[in-house]
């Protein structure tokens, strides 16, 4: 599974100014968020994909430190799977030094696992990113798979063109080598077009 086809976009300045779908070259800006806001239903819920726990349990890089600011952000979510919470917040209820904080965010930065986004105030807000879990409507993550199944499928088509364009630029020469080691040439067939002179020689 591709665990992400988010990648941050930053502008003439270097400055980080939303993420861009690498396969489609879509372009995503930041929500705008105003404080960090409380899930008025109680505690809510968080939906996670068992095959990118799996990636997570065997990922050897991320220690006991990363697992644990992990689990306080994705506990600390919104709808959309935003979140906003200082360094230092994660670092006093977590009873970490802040340093080891900003290393374990940055871990998870570096995999893609959550998404940088805005500067609010003196902290970032944080997304995490969907394939790792899902905080909102179910409806609203089938529209999001959906979505993204369709640009999977459009991604598969372009390349399947680049490659036919690919092809048609080569010579008939250069087409049979690869026919041949690919296995898709009939022998015979080749021997008797050959024999009729239909193949073009060097000499």
């Amino acid at each position: 599974m591709a665990v992400t086809r988010l990648k941050p976009l930053y502008d003439k300045a270097g400055k980080l100014k939303g993420y861009i779908d690498k396969y489609t070259g879509e372009e995503y800006g930041f929500p705008v968020i105003i404080g960090r806001k409380r899930n008025p239903y109680g505690k809510g819920w968080l939906m996670n994909s068992q095959e990118a726990l799996e990636i997570l349990a065997k990922d050897k890089e991320i220690t006991g430190e990363t697992y644990r600011v992990l689990f306080l952000v994705c506990a600390r979510l919104d709808f959309d799977n935003w979140v906003q919470i200082p360094i230092t917040e994660i670092a006093n209820e977590l009873e970490l030094k802040q340093p080891n904080v900003s290393r374990a965010v940055k871990v998870l930065e570096q995999k893609e696992i959550i998404l940088r986004g805005p500067k609010v105030g003196r902290s970032y807000a944080f997304m995490l990113n969907p394939d790792f879990g899902w905080k909102g409507k179910v409806k609203n993550l089938d529209d999001y798979r959906k979505q993204k199944e369709d640009e999977e499928n459009q991604q598969k088509n372009r390349e399947r063109y680049e490659k036919n364009l690919k092809l048609v630029e080569i010579s008939k020469k250069d087409q049979l080598i690869m026919a041949i080691k690919e296995g898709r040439v009939d022998i015979e067939k080749l021997y008797n077009l050959a024999s009729k002179n239909e193949i073009i020689s060097d000499n």
